[in-house]
């Protein structure tokens, strides 16, 4: 990320994080889960966020951290980050009560992820990055979603988490209620290079990233099923 020097993936990536802000107070104490490369701290404005992530690399507050069983303590955090990894962990049902566990009442769990619209699952096709199984049952604590290499990940977990109301109050109903949720990213994901692949793009200056976010952001709100490659939730403790 630091080294590329790529304006179209800083802004993407910018975009992924900024809204968050909005969520969080001054005062909260919060942890990202599956950090990875820890970017969240260039654009969070909290100066209370750790990141964590299942690696040991150097940057990391907490190394070795497993999403579904942190052993943090109860009721530690006011908010929790969780960017774009969802998707990659094998049991989300363990994931979403083990983050009831260690939000504040009343914290919040503020999502990116993908959101696997028709345009996604062509790329998705095309790229063998990762894929997509709309079969798999996200409720289940003994079958996984993911194989066993989680980097590819399956991007159709929070559709079957999320799209049916009636099966997630269900499962959760009882831990978090959705307080936020939008959809986001088309061309300016297709056109970033890349986050963990390297893509073709064309560089942008900030003028025309900017109207390419107007441009998706319309076409996002309208036809998400078609465009939207990205879902933005905040679920509220209960």
């Amino acid at each position: 990320f630091d080294s590329k020097k790529n304006k179209n993936l800083y802004f993407l990536i910018k975009n992924r994080y900024e809204w968050m802000n909005k969520f969080i107070k001054e005062q909260d104490v919060g942890i990202e889960v599956g950090a990875g490369a820890g970017l969240s701290k260039k654009f969070i404005l909290n100066k209370n966020l750790k990141i964590s992530d299942f690696s040991d690399n150097q940057h990391l507050d907490y190394k070795n951290i497993d999403a579904q069983n942190t052993k943090f303590k109860e009721n530690s955090y006011d908010f929790v980050i969780a960017a774009n990894m969802i998707h990659h962990i094998p049991y989300p049902i363990k994931f979403f009560k083990e983050m009831h566990r260690i939000l504040k009442k009343d914290g919040k769990l503020i999502i990116q992820e993908a959101y696997c619209s028709i345009v996604f699952q062509l790329i998705t096709i095309i790229m063998r990055h990762e894929g997509f199984d709309f079969t798999t049952n996200v409720w289940s604590e003994t079958s996984p979603v993911t194989d066993d290499d989680a980097w590819k990940g399956n991007i159709a977990v929070p559709h079957l988490v999320f799209d049916d109301l009636s099966r997630f109050n269900k499962y959760l109903g009882s831990h978090f209620k959705i307080e936020y949720e939008n959809f986001s990213e088309c061309f300016v994901f297709l056109n970033s290079g890349g986050v963990c692949s390297r893509t073709f793009y064309i560089p942008l200056n900030n003028f025309f990233l900017y109207v390419l976010n107007k441009i998706d952001s319309m076409l996002t709100k309208t036809f998400p099923k078609i465009f939207a490659m990205g879902r933005r939730l905040v679920l509220k403790k209960i």
